[in-house]
């Protein structure tokens, strides 16, 4: 166990399952991430051996066949996978955010349907908001589903889906007009639809189509793709809760966990980071001594670590607030803001000390370099943290004249 990013407080369970997902991680990921992902492949023994583990279920409610783990337990796995490899870690954090929205939104008919299969990882989750046009901007999704009779009729095209060939139920978000007079607030009139599908690409059921890989600079492995319905026909029982109109809150939900993972995905790369920094700078000589021994070196492995440390605090601190039952945002926009930028920060720290062979694909630390932009971008930029941080804060700090 490294000295860095240590969290005080935690049950023996908790100890003894972080131990054992870092184990695994040393064993079954770190030795072939490199590898697989040069060949952008879908790291399909890894999955097994998470699948093996439990962690599919790990935050899904014992009475569904899942572990029942908190949050902060859930973010500590996923900033141990992360260190390994972070596209494994959006494999499970997609299908956790879906497994999260169903536990606290869906139907009882919804959760026994789904949550017992989903912990066994027999049912793969992913989630879709994003449109090729809208960006950060949800209030402009065109993506609609119709009532039909006992069914609903979904067109739209989504995009930037992870786990979109992989996953076998996809929580979709619509616009649903259905109910909601004309004039009403655009999130107030969008709905979550459960879709289930087939694994694969082309046509995975009548009116849905996924269409390929979309070929990315970094984060490869997991499969990010479009997804396209074409009067698209599933159950009405299968909208989420079993209501229309909620849907942008369900998702605003998910997401605001997803954001811890986000952090802890930072942390986990950062630390990767620091831990190939740190050992480079001991190996390599220039001048007669290790580069270590220098002074700028030395300052540099100090600044790395430091942000390491801050940003594991502040993704900690974020999870133990929503375990509490507690509001937040603020935090978990914080902890997302600071773990990425501090991320890529290490990142590139790390790959000045390597020098020319941080250049080199032979070196993990290119492998890194190429992954942490994504999460500048993922669950939120920069600049929406930002917006929801200045927010919760004048609310916090309304002046009083």
């Amino acid at each position: 166990m490294t000295r860095l990013a240590q969290t005080a407080g935690l049950t023996d369970i908790q100890q003894e399952i972080l131990s054992t997902v870092r184990d695994f991680v040393d064993k079954e990921i770190i030795p072939v991430a490199t590898e697989l992902e040069h060949r952008d492949e879908y790291p399909q023994a890894i999955v097994d051996g998470l699948k093996e583990l439990g962690l599919f279920g790990l935050m899904i409610p014992e009475e569904y066949g899942g572990l029942g783990e908190s949050l902060l337990t859930y973010a500590l796995c996923v900033e141990e996978i992360a260190r390994g490899w972070m596209s494994v870690s959006g494999i499970i954090n997609t299908h956790f955010i879906v497994a999260y929205m169903l536990k606290q939104h869906g139907t009882q008919e919804q959760k026994e349907t789904f949550l017992p299969r989903m912990a066994a990882g027999e049912v793969r989750g992913a989630f879709s908001m994003s449109e090729p046009g809208l960006g950060s901007d949800v209030s402009a999704i065109t993506s609609k589903g119709v009532k039909d009779g006992d069914d609903y009729v979904l067109n739209g095209q989504k995009m930037w889906l992870t786990n979109g060939g992989t996953s076998t139920l996809v929580a979709v978000l619509c616009r649903s007009d259905e109910g909601h007079p004309e004039g009403t607030a655009p999130h107030k009139s969008m709905t979550t639809f459960l879709v289930e599908k087939e694994p694969g690409f082309g046509e995975v059921r009548p009116g849905l189509t996924i269409p390929g890989k979309i070929d990315k600079m970094g984060y490869k492995g997991v499969d990010t793709t479009e997804l396209i319905m074409d009067d698209l026909r599933i159950p009405a029982n299968r909208a989420l809760g079993g209501v229309t109109g909620r849907g942008f809150y369900q998702m605003m939900d998910g997401v605001e966990v997803g954001r811890v993972n986000v952090a802890a995905r930072g942390c986990g790369v950062a630390q990767r980071a620091f831990e190939l920094g740190v050992s480079y700078a001991q190996q390599r000589h220039t001048f007669g001594k290790p580069i270590a021994q220098h002074q700028a070196i030395q300052f540099k492995l100090a600044e790395m670590a430091t942000k390491v440390e801050a940003a594991h605090a502040m993704m900690v601190n974020a999870a133990r607030k929503k375990d509490s039952g507690q509001r937040n945002d603020l935090e978990a926009g914080m902890a997302k803001y600071l773990a990425s930028e501090y991320c890529k920060e290490v990142v590139e720290d790390a790959f000045r000390i390597h020098g020319g062979y941080g250049f080199s694909k032979e070196y993990e630390i290119e492998r890194l370099y190429r992954e942490a932009p994504m999460l500048l971008i993922g669950e939120g930029t920069a600049e929406i943290q930002k917006m929801i941080i200045g927010r919760r804060l004048l609310e916090e700090y309304r002046f009083q004249g």
